[in-house]
Parts: C-alpha cells; structure tokens; sequence
C-alpha cells in the first residue's frame, strides 16, 4: 500500500526563511574570504564556516533534518547560524546589515516558532 504525502502549504514567511538562509550561508562565506589574510586561513574559513552552518542546519534544522529535535532545539540551532551571520557583517564593519538581517530573521523565527508549537 502506498502512501500519498501530505499536502504542504509552502507561505510568505517560508520563502523569507529560505532566503534568510541562503543569505546566512553566503554572509559567512564572505566573512571568512573578507576578514581573514588570503590565502590562509582566508580560504579555509571562507569554505568552511558556510559548510558548517549548512551541515548543522541539514542535521537539526532543516524540514527533512538527520536528527529530529524539538522546537527548542531548533530555535537554539536557528539562532546560532542566523547569529552567527548578524557577527560576521558586525565584524565586516556593517552594522546596519548586520541588525536588519537579525531584527527580520528574528521576527521571522518568532512566527514560524509560534506555527510550528501551535
């Protein structure tokens, strides 16, 4: 017997979210080629911090996550990748950026939190 998946309604907050994790992954690229010496340890932390982020976010965080955590946990991973971000622009010296993508990500994670315990 085969089993139909179940219908998911993909909204506006979720598409934010998925930008809003993109823009993570890139910022901390960009920080690690920007703020560290080239070629070394620039390019080493370039290359891997976004690969981090996006290995601990595909094992905890992510809709079809490796390890299933509670809603807790989630938020603790979320808020470590999306902060780590906000420091990576801080530290590129834009801290405009740097509060903007944090205020939106946060508000973001508040109402995709509140969907998800409700």
């Amino acid at each position: 017997m085969t089993s139909t998946p179940a219908h998911v309604k993909i909204g506006a907050n979720d598409i934010l979210r998925f930008i809003l994790e993109l823009f993570a992954f890139v910022s901390l690229g960009i920080w690690g080629f920007v703020a560290w010496p080239l070629p070394w340890p620039g390019i080493l932390i370039g290359i891997g911090a976004p690969l981090f982020a996006i290995l601990v976010w595909a094992l905890f965080r992510s809709p079809k996550a490796v390890f299933k955590i509670d809603p807790f946990g989630k938020a603790i991973v979320e808020i470590f990748v999306f902060g780590a971000a906000a420091f990576a622009w801080w530290d590129l010296g834009q801290p405009i950026v740097a509060i903007v993508f944090a205020l939106v990500a946060t508000v973001s994670g508040v109402i995709s939190g509140r969907k998800e315990l409700s």
